[in-house]
Order: structure tokens, then C-alpha cells, then sequence
């Protein structure tokens, strides 16, 4: 077979997996190439919060924080059990650390252990209340010269700055410490004189951004051609065994030779009605994702015509996500948790603790929907006290922003609704008042006490977490009694999909069989979630694909059959 180059490791997709494995092979001596469809590179990662759940890492000790890889393996058995095979299940929670410890040595990747950020499942052996969530830190775009011109720029952020998460967590606090540190973020923003007069946004990045600005620098330090407008056309097969794939660049095909094997990195299929309608539950399509547009299926289509086997198809990284007049899909992430609001179906009726994990929260909308209590889309509904205290997903409060300051649009589109009063309000949402009220009127007896006998909100340190420390007892819970009330349109939406690939523990592509497809690796999105149809804590997205990402690197550069190919 004729070839027009020749690499080592060929590498599809620029998200977190893509270039974390497209690293590591560069470090273990072989020459690399990283493809991307699309005309910007940092897919799904870019969007994101940019945190990674890493259990028995390295860092976690020098804040003191007591944890360990047999830890993290005993809660993962407890939380996901046979449904993902044990070696691919331990090849994670036994590799996490490793991956991290190689990156931070090799890269300009630094993550940081946020000891306050909690795994979601408190119940669960091994569980640990904070420490395995990692935050990737802040980095300037400037350290990317012109490349700083293609890296996604859809990531949001609810202020002009740039705010990386253990800020985040200090201004959610809203107090004199919270405004201090507001004065010093502001301050540098508008000092960046230079970005001010250019009209260029915050070139302080955080978050997924500041994770992909680390990984494309490292890529830029190694001279890791990266090709953007380049998608995968085709995998090309020789004896059984993958050997590189057809890219077009520039509307030329080009055949790419990948002596060690080629990473499959390219996202979900979040993006695909037809495979969504084929593979999840109804109602389903591809309006209510906050995944980068990029995400369509490609590599999970690619596989399957090889006779790769899949698992999780039915899978989400479910969140609730609101669509703004724009067309722009956000996740709904903290809000929910907030004192003086509830979530209701159409029938007026709570369906949820609104606090819990974001998966959870979503799963139990589909449950409500399958009762016939059309729940899809819900409301968060709110009153004026709420309103003007905290944010509401990427709306500002009434105490930074006004009704009268809002866009119309989020209004006349249907996203957000106002009204005097809550048979008003049901009204304007069809939805049953006499349900509305009665609902609402058992949640203030019961918020006014602290407790949530019907759901339990605020009875986890997770619940608790993105709530207001100083409404007491109960953070997460207050009276909506203060006209007007408000709702907020929420669709059953994710990050992306997790179901994919079939992969073993070295990231290799499985058959039916489960015999691998020699030459063939998958990581992050693409590949069937590690962690099988459960969310155990935050970035269990961004940390299972770097850690395979990573592994299935390590597998094709050392394994003797490909080196010899």
C-alpha cells in the first residue's frame, strides 16, 4: 500500500485525550501527528470545566490530603461493579497518578487538588471528601503566539475575566473576601491594556481553555504538527491489522502511515440525531448538548465498520442545559442548588433533589418524563429573593444586573419567564397551577425547618457545596414566598455522550470477541466510558481520557509486534 507520510502514532482529535496522547508518545521517542476536523482545535475539553478526577495522585499529599489508588479502585467496584471489566476499571484507578506524575514532568500541564471539591457518592467504600478532583490552573494565551487565534473560543465564562474554580468557590461565597478578590481579578483585566485596545477577550484562560492552552503549548515545545480542517476519512487496514488512515487536508486526501497504531479521540456522537435517536432514550436529539460541535460519532462509526464492539450507547455525561437565544447550549451546573428554588415538570410537582450530581439529576428528569409527568423540558423555578442574590446559570443576579438590564431576548425566546405571581407564572409555562402551588407551598414549610423529607437536598457535603454557607440550617434550602417568581427553561441535556468503543485496558479497540484490533486505540469520548453509566466525581470525564490517552500511548510505543511492523 502506498502511503504520502509516515508517523509513528497518529492521533485523531485535539480535545484532552488527543494531545495528551499525542504527548506522551512524542516523549517516548515517536514521531506524531494530531488531526482535527474542525477549524479550531480543543474540542469538547475547551467547553468545559477543565478538572480532572485523578484518585492516588501525587499531589494530593502536599496539601495533606490522605488517598490512594486501592481507595480509589474499592469505591469505582462499588459504584460501577461487573459492568466494566476489572482490569480496565484498575488500569484507571492504578494509572490515574502515574499519568498525572508524567505529564507534569513532561508538559506544561499543572493540576491542583481541590480539597474541598468532594466525590459525589458519600456512601460508597472509598469515598473521600475532596482531593481526587483537580484543577488545571490559569495560563496565558499569549505563551501561544498565533496559535492562540484557533483555539476554541466558545468556552463562557458569567464575568469578563477568566476565573479558575477555587476563585469561583470564593466568590460564590459573596462576601468581603469575595469582593477583594472580584477588585484584584477586575484590576488585571482592565490593566491588560494591550488585549483592552485590541478588543481581544480575557488572555488569562481557565478551566477547560487553560487546560488545552497547556496542552497545545506542550505540543508546540515537542513540534507536534497539529492539522486543523483535517478530518479523518477512512482507517487503512493491512493483514488485519490498522495501519493509518486517509486525512483530508485542504480537500486533498491524503494516506497517513501509522507505524505504532492510531488514537481514536474525536468525542461522542452528541452531535448526531440519527445515532442518538438510534441508540438513547426518547425524547433525545442534538439541541440539548453542551458538547463541541465536532462530536458526531465519526471514530465510533469507524470502529464499527472494522467490527469493533460498543458499550454504554444509552450513556450520557448527563447535565441539565438551558439553550440561549443565541443558539449557544450551556450546562446548568451550580444554580440548581441555590436557596428559594425548585425544579417542577409540567404537572407542577418537584421530581429531584436539584442539588445532586448534575447525571442524577437528569437521569430522574427521563424517570419523570417516562411517568407521563412531562418533565423534558423542566423549569427551575425561583423567586425575587433568589433572583437577586445569585446567578442562574450564565445570568447574573438582579443585584449586578437588573430585569430591565436582561437581554429581551431571553425573555421573548422563552429561556427565562417572569410573572407576579405563581398561578401567573404556571400560566405563562402550561403548566398546572393548583400542582405549582401546592408543591411550592410544602417546599416552604419544609425549608423553613432546614429539611427535605421528600428528596433529601443539603443532606450531602455535595448538595451543600455549591449552596449559600450563610442561609442556615440547611444551605441548600429557603422559602420561595417573594413576588415575582421566575423560571428557567431546562432541556434533559449533557457534556456528551460516554458511549463508544469497546476498549481493554491498554486503550486497545475491542471485537465482539473481545479480541483487539491490532493497531487500533481509543481514548476520552470516543471509547465506552470507564466509568460505565455512573458519574463518580467531577472531571471523571477529562481524567479517564488522559489516563488512557496516556496508556494506550505507552501500549503502542513499547509494543514489540507494531515496532517491528
Amino acid at each position: 500500500m502506498q502511503y504520502d507520510q509516515e508517523v509513528d502514532w497518529l492521533v485523531a482529535g485535539s480535545g484532552a485525550a488527543g494531545m495528551t496522547g499525542a504527548i506522551v508518545a512524542h516523549q517516548l521517542g515517536g514521531r506524531v501527528l494530531v488531526v482535527e476536523k474542525e477549524p479550531r482545535y480543543g474540542g469538547t475539553t475547551c467547553k468545559s470545566g477543565g478538572v480532572a478526577w485523578l484518585p492516588g495522585n501525587h499531589r494530593q499529599a502536599e496539601l495533606g490530603i490522605d488517598d490512594s489508588a486501592e481507595e480509589g479502585w474499592r469505591y469505582l467496584q462499588a459504584l460501577i461493579g461487573d459492568s466494566v471489566s476489572p482490569p480496565r476499571l484498575r488500569a484507571f484507578a492504578t494509572r490515574a497518578g502515574d499519568m498525572l506524575d508524567f505529564m507534569m514532568r513532561h508538559s506544561r500541564v499543572e493540576f491542583t487538588p481541590l480539597p474541598e471539591y468532594m466525590d459525589y457518592y458519600p456512601t460508597q467504600p472509598g469515598y473521600k471528601s475532596g482531593g481526587r478532583s483537580m484543577d488545571p490552573g490559569a495560563f496565558s494565551l499569549r505563551e501561544l503566539g498565533p496559535e492562540a487565534e484557533r483555539i476554541r473560543n466558545d468556552y463562557d465564562s458569567l464575568l469578563r475575566c477568566n476565573i479558575t474554580v477555587p476563585e469561583g468557590r470564593k466568590l460564590g461565597d459573596m462576601g468581603l473576601a469575595a469582593m477583594w478578590l472580584g477588585v484584584r481579578l477586575y484590576a488585571r483585566y482592565w490593566l491588560d491594556l494591550s488585549a483592552r485596545l485590541r478588543g481581544k477577550p480575557d488572555q488569562r484562560v481557565t478551566l477547560g481553555a487553560g487546560l488545552v492552552a497547556r496542552l497545545r503549548r506542550s505540543l508546540m515545545d515537542r513540534d507536534i504538527p497539529l492539522w486543523l480542517n483535517a478530518p479523518l476519512g477512512e482507517l487503512l487496514l493491512e493483514d488485519g491489522r490498522v495501519t493509518g488512515a486517509v486525512v483530508v487536508r485542504e480537500g486533498v486526501e491524503q494516506r497517513i502511515r501509522a507505524r505504532r497504531g492510531v488514537l481514536l479521540a474525536m468525542g461522542g456522537f452528541s452531535h448526531n440525531a440519527a445515532m442518538r435517536q438510534a441508540f438513547q432514550q426518547a425524547p433525545i436529539g442534538a439541541d440539548w448538548t453542551a458538547a463541541a460541535p465536532g462530536a458526531t460519532g465519526d471514530g465510533i462509526r469507524m470502529g464499527q465498520s472494522l467490527g469493533a464492539a460498543l458499550g454504554f450507547m444509552r450513556s450520557a455525561w448527563w447535565s441539565p442545559t438551558y439553550r440561549m437565544p443565541d443558539g449557544r447550549v450551556l450546562a446548568l451546573i451550580a444554580g440548581k442548588a441555590y436557596p428559594g428554588s425548585i425544579m417542577v415538570n409540567r404537572k407542577g410537582l418537584r421530581f429531584t433533589n436539584e442539588a445532586q450530581p448534575y447525571e442524577d439529576v437528569v437521569k430522574d428528569q427521563y424517570a419523570s418524563e417516562a411517568r407521563g409527568e412531562g418533565a423534558i423540558p423542566c423549569y427551575l423555578v425561583f423567586d425575587a429573593r433568589y433572583r437577586q442574590q445569585y446567578p442562574v446559570g450564565h445570568i447574573k443576579p438582579g443585584k449586578m444586573v437588573g430585569d430591565g438590564q436582561l437581554p429581551k431576548a431571553l425573555f421573548s425566546s422563552g429561556l427565562l419567564t417572569r410573572a407576579e405571581s405563581l398561578d401567573e407564572l404556571a400560566a405563562a409555562l402550561d403548566i398546572d397551577a393548583a400542582g405549582l402551588k401546592a408543591t411550592v407551598e410544602r417546599f416552604n414549610r419544609h425549608a423553613r425547618e432546614g429539611r427535605d423529607p421528600d428528596y433529601g437536598r443539603g443532606d450531602s457535603e455535595h448538595d451543600r457545596y455549591y449552596a449559600d454557607p450563610k442561609v442556615q440550617p440547611n444551605p441548600c434550602l429557603g422559602p420561595l414566598d417573594t413576588a415575582p417568581y421566575y423560571a428557567l427553561r431546562c432541556e434533559a441535556g449533557d457534556l456528551d455522550t460516554k458511549g463508544g468503543l469497546l476498549c481493554d485496558e491498554h486503550g486497545r479497540v475491542l471485537k465482539e470477541s473481545g479480541e483487539a484490533i491490532p493497531g487500533l486505540y481509543s481514548a476520552g469520548n470516543t471509547s465506552a466510558a470507564v466509568m460505565g453509566d455512573t458519574y463518580p466525581g467531577a472531571g471523571a470525564t477529562i481524567g479517564s481520557a488522559m489516563t488512557f490517552a496516556y496508556l494506550a500511548a505507552l501500549h503502542a510505543l513499547n509494543d514489540e509486534e507494531s515496532a517491528n511492523e
